[in-house]
């Protein structure tokens, strides 16, 4: 499980980088070319795209590092096993979210077949793709913490979500 773990924090990152670097280069061609002309229409719509793909594999990299906000005030002060029972619900109830959701993203991932986007006429099922890569990384990341934590891997604690893999 640990490889597996590994390999899907490494691929969020991956992710996550190329989609901020693709975020850094079209922003930074976009003001270079306010500069001396005018910026191509193309690259405000790729700045949108990027950042809802930085959203999609950012947010499981995030909840795997615990750097996802976390109002743990009450929760992590209870007595007992109450702190654990309440991060065990709460990485379930994101699975069940996920899952809850992940057809209607399919849905809305196919509908975008059907178009195009403006500017760079891609098709838009690649742009509301990003829904279900978010909805599926995020799911996927909960499923771990919590066989993580039913396993006994993990206490689920957000500065040690998955048992401190790195």
């Amino acid at each position: 499980m640990n490889a597996v773990i590994r390999l899907l924090r490494s691929l969020l990152r991956l992710g996550t980088g190329l989609a901020f670097l693709v975020l850094i280069a079209a922003v930074t061609i976009q003001v270079v070319g306010r500069t001396f002309a005018g910026s191509p229409v193309w690259t405000e719509e790729l700045t949108r795209f990027a950042l809802l793909y930085l959203a999609g594999f950012g947010t499981a990299l995030a909840l795997f590092s615990g750097d996802l906000v976390n109002v743990d005030l009450l929760s992590e002060n209870l007595p007992g096993r109450f702190p654990w029972l309440m991060r065990l619900l709460s990485a379930a109830l994101v699975l069940a979210f996920c899952a809850l959701l992940i057809g209607p993203a399919w849905r809305f991932t196919r509908i975008g077949a059907m178009q195009t986007s403006p500017a760079l006429a891609l098709p838009m099922n690649y742009v509301h793709g990003s829904v279900l890569v978010l909805l599926a990384m995020l799911g996927l990341a909960a499923l771990l913490r919590l066989v993580g934590m039913v396993t006994g891997a993990s206490d689920g604690r957000p500065e040690n979500p998955l048992g401190g893999i790195e």
